[in-house]
């Protein structure tokens, strides 16, 4: 099989989705932040022509780009239908697109953007973390959580007992909050989702990725 491409840099969450993905299915693959060999920094021109609105990931295969994490997931899945990722039965497979919307669009916000990047990326004055951001951000962090928490009552997996691809979406999200000294706490009082994150952490593919 070509080897694929992975345009973005390592510590994205959505990135890394891509990588387990293709650790999980086999897929060979290259990640890096290079356009035609050459380094390319966020945002710039070259990047801009890579994603019209400057994200990442962005897949490159057979000169070919690709954009959005959940498409990507879904191409991978057709390259290599071997070692599935989602569920054969139409509603359920309904099912996951859902919760990779989810995930996708509302929790990444809640528990990325706006709650653990703001110390990540400290962007207060002096490079001070913007308590105030940080307040106003927990209420919905606790929302999601709880969320997450229920749904995984009984499972293994978000979906059940078998992995798909929302929990490759999930998992570096859920393993930064865990790492992360002052967001560790607050993610660890809900006992399913440490115990799911710490299930996913035993793949190898999880292994070689979440570092």
């Amino acid at each position: 099989m070509a080897e694929v491409e992975i345009f973005g840099p390592n510590f994205s969450t959505f990135v890394r989705s891509v990588m387990l993905a293709c650790e999980e299915k086999g897929i060979p693959y290259r990640q890096h932040m290079e356009a035609d060999g050459v380094p390319v920094g966020m945002h710039s021109a070259p990047h801009m022509k890579l994603h019209p609105f400057g994200k990442v990931p962005v897949l490159l295969h057979r000169g070919q780009t690709l954009c959005e994490t959940t498409a990507i997931l879904r191409y991978l899945e057709a390259l290599c239908p071997d070692r599935p990722l989602q569920p054969s039965d139409p509603w359920a497979r309904a099912q996951l697109d859902q919760w990779c919307s989810f995930v996708s669009l509302y929790l990444d916000q809640a528990l990325i953007r706006r709650y653990l990047l703001e110390f990540v990326f400290p962007k207060g004055e002096g490079g001070v973390v913007r308590e105030d951001r940080v307040e106003r951000a927990l209420p919905e962090v606790h929302k999601m959580l709880k969320f997450i928490e229920s749904q995984l009552d009984g499972k293994s997996y978000l979906l059940g007992d078998e992995l798909t691809m929302v929990d490759l979406l999930l998992l570096p999200m859920l393993d930064y909050l865990l790492k992360w000294p002052q967001t560790q706490a607050v993610a660890q009082a809900y006992p399913n989702i440490v115990s799911y994150t710490e299930l996913l952490r035993q793949r190898p593919s999880a292994q070689k990725i979440l570092v």
